[in-house]
């Protein structure tokens, strides 16, 4: 048996997320009917993380076991070759230690949530984008964020669904920076909570949009009440962008 190490990316759009489901396609379900046409085995595909309806990844770390003896460059070459026409690419595959893995052995993760400040309707870019009618003031929002920044209580910025054993997590980053008619939000953690990075965007757009202060996205998070959020994102400008091993990166970019 051996264990491969994967890199990903996929457009979320035709998703119901990462996780396999009955009633929809999933990434993990396409990439382990993949597996199971290129083998004739049936093996789960595990990743770094478990992405929403909607949601994308431009490096998304995974691992998978194969019994069938396949070098790692014709595993990733037949793979893409069977998850045609999904939007889903393997882009990036070799052998990994058999204790390594891709959610567990994970330190670091990075999400980047894209706005489109405009207001005419998005085209090309619907579904990748979360289009916001301007004006934003990317400075106020940036500096609202670093209240969030650190070790919290986050249950207010978190899902009712959420499986977490505990709301407590610490954010190592959240920056909010504008490129043109975009403004990008990062967000980098060693693993954040269900809905955690799009529920903190919500809050800082309405800071940007001036209905809220930075004030009022403190007292959000002081809470402790999911029921104190003011604005949960929705998936479309949210990307997956980097998982971190041992201090070594596995991150992609996204093109303009």
């Amino acid at each position: 048996m051996t264990r491969f190490r994967l890199t990903i990316e996929y457009d979320g759009r035709p998703f119901m997320g990462w996780q396999r489901q009955a009633h929809g396609v999933s990434v993990q379900g396409a990439l382990e009917e993949a597996v199971r046409l290129v083998t004739q085995e049936r093996a789960t595909v595990h990743a770094a993380g478990r992405t929403d309806a909607g949601v994308h990844a431009v490096a998304m770390a995974a691992h998978v076991d194969v019994a069938k003896p396949i070098a790692p460059f014709r595993l990733m070459e037949a793979l893409n070759a069977r998850l045609r026409p999904a939007p889903v690419a393997v882009l990036a595959c070799e052998e990994a230690p058999a204790d390594w893995h891709a959610r567990f052995s994970c330190t670091g993760r990075r999400y980047r949530y894209r706005i489109a400040c405009r207001r005419a309707p998005l085209t090309w870019e619907a579904g990748l984008a979360w289009r916001v009618a301007p004006p934003l003031d990317a400075q106020a929002m940036h500096e609202a964020a670093q209240a969030l920044v650190g070790a919290h209580d986050f249950t207010t910025f978190r899902s009712v669904h959420c499986q977490a054993a505990s709301p407590l997590k610490t954010l190592d980053r959240l920056d909010v920076a504008r490129l043109g008619d975009r403004i990008e939000v990062t967000a980098a953690a060693r693993s954040f909570l269900h809905h955690q990075v799009r529920s903190m965007v919500g809050c800082l757009v309405l800071v940007g949009q001036g209905r809220w202060a930075s004030a009022d996205l403190a007292a959000a998070l002081a809470a402790r009440d999911r029921a104190a959020l003011g604005l949960n994102a929705p998936p479309d400008g949210l990307w997956f962008e980097e998982a971190v091993y041992d201090g070594v990166q596995v991150a992609g970019s996204i093109q303009p």
